[in-house]
């Protein structure tokens, strides 16, 4: 009878032991700087036409602080060149000439997974001329630094591993005349790639 007792009590133990190692163990908490939630992204864009001219490189880093919020910052430049002609499109009566070089921070909110309310404020530095065929002459627009905030919604739809393609609607609601966003809504197209 006592070696049944001893018996039982062994595969007990045994089988108490065995279950404890299967049970489920929560995962640590990471704290501090995680590399994996960073990305890198933003837009590059490129259009010629008999009219005009447009070079946009906007390179952008950030961070996903959680699952609904992201951050981050980037430089951007763009180079415009527009021409204007008479009713007739044969005289060449203007040109416009201008570049911007800027900064940018920007947060997005996630209220649903993929999709996203952004607000990006923006500083530019323009520069250009203004160049008037009949009668001649040309205007230096005068460089200064141009405040834009940009604010509006759109969607990361994920490209498999850490990718994603961004689409999304922005508007300046500053609206000073020499912003590249003056009067125009923004339709942008980019990429996010997680490290």
């Amino acid at each position: 009878m006592k070696k049944i007792l001893v018996l039982a009590c062994t595969l007990i133990i045994v089988t108490s032991i065995s279950r404890a190692q299967d049970a489920p163990q929560d995962a640590p908490q990471k704290t501090g700087f995680d590399k994996s939630r960073m990305f890198f992204g933003g837009m590059f864009g490129l259009a010629f036409g008999t009219y005009s001219t447009a070079i946009n490189i906007s390179p952008q880093v950030g961070y996903h602080f959680s699952q609904m919020f992201a951050a981050g910052a980037g430089i951007n430049y763009a180079y415009y060149n527009y021409k204007y002609y008479d009713a007739y499109g044969n005289t060449l009566l203007q040109r416009d000439v201008f570049s911007y070089l800027g900064m940018n921070v920007f947060g997005r909110f996630y209220p649903i997974p993929y999709a996203f309310i952004q607000a990006q404020p923006e500083l530019n530095y323009v520069w250009g001329t203004q160049k008037y065929y009949n009668p001649d002459g040309q205007i230096k627009i005068p460089s200064q630094f141009v405040p834009s905030l940009l604010l509006g919604a759109g969607a990361a739809i994920p490209t498999g591993g850490r990718g994603a393609i961004t689409i999304s609607v922005l508007y300046d609601v500053i609206q000073n005349a020499y912003s590249p966003y003056y009067r125009q809504a923004i339709y942008a197209f980019g990429f996010n790639i997680g490290f």
